[in-house]
């Protein structure tokens, strides 16, 4: 077991987000009936390595002109819109599951990054976001001369 650093203030910032994407999607839509369109949100894991950030979000059905990215700070923000299939009248449907809707999801970057060289992904339903690291500054030596 890796013991792993903990910083309050990065999970305190966390949960500020999420409330405010709560809020958010609450006032733009609060009279929506059902809720099943507003329900939908895509699962994404974020992994690090040494030299990057690995964000991998599963957005099956959709393409990548469905999805935009953006970096602000170090919080990642990922939007978008899965569209409903055109209604077929003649079908009746004995159970509908696949959910459909605009999202909007931010995670906080825990490093510092190269905003510059963030590259994405999309192929068979995945994003990959691959953001690299910046290098850490490392401190100056200096030498005493008299």
């Amino acid at each position: 077991m890796a013991l792993m650093e903990w910083k309050p203030l990065s999970d305190l910032l966390d949960v500020r987000h999420e409330m405010n994407r709560i809020f958010d999607d609450f006032t733009r839509r609060p009279f929506r009936i059902g809720l099943r369109e507003s329900a939908w949100s895509p699962s994404v894991d974020i992994a690090e390595t040494n030299e990057e950030i690995v964000v991998k979000a599963e957005l099956p059905g959709m393409t990548k002109e469905d999805v935009n990215i953006s970096i602000t700070d170090n919080i990642l923000t990922l939007k978008g819109e899965k569209k409903q299939e055109k209604e077929i009248k003649e079908e009746n449907y004995h159970r509908i599951e696949r959910s459909y809707g605009s999202f909007q999801r931010s995670f906080t970057i825990p490093a510092k990054i190269q905003h510059e060289k963030v590259k994405a992904i999309f192929k068979d339903g995945i994003l990959n976001i691959n953001i690299p690291k910046a290098e850490e500054v490392k401190p100056k030596q200096i030498e005493i001369t008299e």
